[in-house]
């Protein structure tokens, strides 16, 4: 293959990245966008080996075949409330290839032999990739652990994690800069190793409701390190994809730390000065009103206005086709519903959307809180499934609280609110929920995927 058909390949890929990330934008176009991005990928990774000088080849397809079964095997097998996790370690995973590839090019800078061989910027490029590719390796590996629950979920603190972490982030760049003054292997190494400190200094202290974000921010760093890898191997493709992956996690942390109405560095810092990001986790015994399945279905079937809000433990429950059968029976009755959205809902940015979708709920009823939230005023029924935190009024009212600041959905203005919970256990970040014992609050109580059943069963008896 010649080097003009190559970078054409090299370009059409890049282009197929670039409306891979449009498709994305919207759950309309979401799947064809995935389709785009995998055949750019596909694409960009045959003209490697069509065009490049290559050394172990076998090996490389080797490796390929592996992580291409395993990546087959966990799509097919991964459980939607298991989705977050697997987002986690591919993420880590894609830092961590990163970081070893900048070790690997520093390892021939370092035979080269001569320092004035090696343009300074090539050597900041290898220092900070394999410096944030580590921190979104081992960042990435705590969030998978406190999701998959293999360590609390609760901030970790010990006594001398801030003077430690500012340690680690002083060691990191005096390492850096001797690592571009007189490059050797030893010091990239030691960058890594430093590197795998600091993310993991970085993500305990985080805790409840903040970890989707904490996700989004390590992906980006995983495309800054992809695109400073990109530019060490003087390649476009990679430069190009890693800056794309590196904005779009950037824009997302950020309109997401925004939807929790709190700054990043409050997320990532709050706990390190004597905050928490998480409260006590302690069920409640105060009395609450409770209702059966065939009490709640009447409350729906009369309704003319229901706003459904989703949350993880519908995904637990795995009911979301069971919900949107509901949903389409209550539509066939005229009742006219919608789903609220939450931008934090889940353990993962766009969890919500991505378990909807799965259930084929039309993307026309997925509402944003910005879209929704002057809704519920006029709405008659509340419909809140494996939901907490984002509608728990001391995000408004308790100064203090885990939550307090984050912009929440409305349900506390709609004229009825129903509850399907397991227990009285408070949500992701720990804190009681005032609206449960509002008078105008029903708890339907029950594995939501069985009570979903029943409470299908009674509305189609209407």
């Amino acid at each position: 293959m010649s080097e003009t058909t190559a970078q054409l390949f090299y370009l059409v890929a890049a282009v197929c990245f670039i409306l891979a990330l449009r498709g994305l934008s919207s759950p309309k176009t979401a799947r064809n966008g995935n389709l785009i991005g995998a055949a750019g990928a596909i694409l960009a990774t045959v003209t490697v080996f069509l065009y490049g000088d290559l050394d172990h080849e076998l090996l490389m397809l080797g490796a390929i075949a592996v992580g291409s079964l395993f990546g087959v095997v966990a799509a097919q097998r991964v459980q939607m409330t298991q989705m977050p996790q697997l987002v986690a370690l591919f993420n880590g995973v894609g830092g961590g290839a990163a970081a070893l590839v900048a070790l690997l090019e520093l390892d021939g800078i370092v035979a080269v032999g001569t320092r004035d061989d090696v343009p300074t910027v090539t050597l900041v490029a290898t220092a900070f990739t394999v410096i944030v590719g580590a921190v979104s390796l081992s960042g990435s590996l705590v969030t998978f652990a406190k999701l998959q629950g293999l360590i609390t979920s609760r901030p970790i603190m010990f006594p001398g994690l801030p003077v430690l972490f500012g340690g680690g982030l002083l060691t990191a760049v005096a390492v850096s800069v001797f690592l571009v003054v007189e490059p050797r292997m030893w010091l990239g190494v030691a960058l890594a190793v430093v590197g795998l400190a600091v993310g993991l200094m970085l993500v305990l202290p985080v805790g409840g409701a903040d970890v989707p974000i904490v996700i989004s921010l390590l992906n980006a760093f995983t495309g800054l390190a992809v695109a400073a890898g990109g530019y060490i191997l003087g390649n476009t493709l990679l430069l190009i994809a890693g800056t794309l992956v590196g904005a779009a996690g950037t824009l997302l942390t950020k309109l997401m730390a925004s939807a929790m109405g709190r700054s990043l560095f409050n997320i990532l810092f709050g706990a390190l000065k004597g905050g928490s990001t998480l409260g006590g986790g302690e069920a409640s015994d105060r009395p609450v009103r409770s209702a059966g399945p065939a009490d709640v279905a009447i409350l729906l079937a009369y309704a003319d206005r229901v706003i459904v809000v989703p949350g993880y433990g519908l995904a637990v429950a795995q009911a979301q086709h069971t919900l949107r059968e509901l949903v389409d029976v209550m539509t066939a009755k005229g009742i006219k519903v919608d789903y609220a959205i939450h931008p934090v809902a889940g353990r993962m940015p766009g969890h919500m959307n991505v378990l909807l979708a799965e259930a084929q709920v039309p993307y026309e009823q997925l509402k944003e809180m910005g879209d929704i939230n002057g809704e519920f005023k006029q709405t008659d029924v509340v419909l809140v499934v494996g939901a907490n935190d984002v509608v728990n009024p001391a995000a408004k009212t308790t100064p203090g609280a885990p939550i307090y600041g984050m912009p929440i959905l409305a349900a506390d203005e709609a004229k009825q609110v129903v509850f399907m919970k397991r227990s009285m256990r408070p949500g992701f970040a720990g804190i009681e929920n005032e609206l449960l014992f509002d008078p105008k609050t029903t708890l339907l109580f029950g594995d939501a995927k069985d009570t979903m059943s029943k409470l299908l069963s009674a509305v189609k008896s209407l």
